[in-house]
């Protein structure tokens, strides 16, 4: 079987069983999770194996040490994963709830209820784990779902699917609603993003040559998150003590991750005193500052920045640094150079901290937190499938909710329409 016949038969399959999957339980559901988890735990040691070949052969690569971490399972990670099954499996269901109901003049009840998207095709990289945590969430909101790993981790990944799949057949779900193209080639990722008929949404989660290849090669609704431009607006009324700690966590805990602040934009009257006490902070734990002529005249140490700064996702210890005239100026700087990703304000202004959440225009707007809570455990949806910086049909991190829609329900007692 070549290539094209083998997507096309997954996702005919997919297909089939995410009508079997939108029929079951939340009890059922919840089973399968946690036979998932269970069968993992069992088969650590066949993972663990399996796991070496893919550490093997990214050594023979060159692949870099931090790549080869993100590569590595072991007995730890292997909990931690079937743990995040139990932890979706302990989540509220989604499917089937009624989210609003209203009365007709004509006395018809008019409803909205939650149903699967139906098949989902998942697009990613690197962390074998990724297989494991959508799986469970695609599976808990009754979709099937169709992977397809990074070529680095294949043999990880296969292993994984199986596992579940090992489950899904002992509890009697349709085991085609979990497939994993078993394939490396790039063809495999382009004969998916050819089944429009039997895919509804593909979700790329990687760097942003993965996501834009994907979307500029779909015919199925694409979830895109490009990348993390962040930022922090220091206000005029902020406390120091806050927005130093803030400003510290967002940018320096984990610089690579996309929630990591990039830009702060410091208002002016506040900028004699705020800079020089940010800029010793943040250059002794060797954060390369870049700033405007403003900035930098109360930061030596600082760089010039140029345009490409304000748009830069650096993933590094590396920080735009911009003056502000206003909270409107602040507003207008996000919403032209961000990505729609997270914004903060450091304020004690009740007035402009609504101002900030009202106007600037991202998925995820904090008040005097760090952006690095974008993150959907950290905010209380259980786990996430990714984060989406478009707005149809989801919008900021998107858990078990965002991956159902809604269908109109209406109940009558003999009207027709005159």
């Amino acid at each position: 079987m070549n290539i094209v016949e083998l997507v096309e038969n997954m996702a005919r399959a997919a297909r089939q069983a995410s009508f079997e999957m939108s029929r079951l339980s939340s009890t059922v559901k919840n089973n399968l999770l946690l036979t998932m988890a269970d069968t993992l735990e069992k088969q650590t040691p066949r993972l663990i194996s399996e796991n070496a070949k893919d550490i093997q052969a990214g050594k023979e690569k060159g692949l870099s040490y931090a790549m080869l971490d993100r590569l590595t399972l072991d007995a730890e990670r292997i909990q931690g994963m079937a743990d995040g099954l139990r932890e979706v499996a302990a989540l509220p269901d989604p499917v089937g709830e009624v989210t609003k109901m209203w009365k007709r003049p004509n006395g018809l009840m008019v409803g909205k209820m939650r149903i699967p998207l139906g098949v989902i095709g998942m697009v990613y990289e690197a962390r074998p784990n990724v297989t494991s945590d959508a799986a469970a969430l695609c599976l808990k909101a009754g979709n099937a779902v169709i992977l397809r790993g990074g070529k680095e981790a294949i043999n990880s990944n296969l292993a994984i699917a199986a596992a579940l799949r090992d489950a899904m057949k002992a509890c009697g779900a349709p085991s085609d609603a979990l497939s994993l193209i078993p394939v490396t080639d790039r063809q495999g990722v382009m004969e998916m993003l050819k089944q429009e008929d039997m895919i509804d949404l593909i979700i790329p989660r990687g760097g942003e040559g993965l996501i834009r290849f994907v979307t500029e090669n779909s015919r199925i609704p694409v979830i895109k998150h490009y990348k993390g431009v962040c930022h922090v607006f220091v206000d005029e009324t902020a406390d120091f003590d806050m927005a130093e700690k803030i400003i510290i966590n967002a940018k320096t805990q984990r610089p690579g991750v996309c929630n990591a602040l990039e830009t702060i934009l410091v208002h002016h009257s506040v900028a004699a005193t705020f800079i020089p006490r940010i800029t010793a902070t943040l250059t002794s734990m060797g954060v390369e500052l870049r700033g405007d002529d403003s900035f930098c005249s109360h930061a030596p140490q600082a760089g010039l920045a140029d345009e490409d700064d304000w748009y830069a996702e650096y993933l590094d210890l590396i920080l735009a640094c911009r003056v502000v005239d206003s909270l409107d100026q602040a507003v207008e700087h996000i919403n032209r150079y961000g990505s729609l990703h997270t914004e903060a304000i450091i304020t004690g202004d009740y007035v402009n901290a609504h101002r900030f959440i009202r106007d600037v225009n991202s998925s995820c707007v904090l008040v005097n937190a760090s952006t690095r809570f974008a993150d959907g455990n950290q905010l209380g949806l259980g786990a996430e499938i990714g984060i989406s910086t478009t707005k149809l049909h989801s919008f900021g991190p998107m858990g078990l909710e965002d991956l159902t829609t809604t269908k109109f329900i209406v109940y009558g007692d003999g009207q027709v329409r005159e």
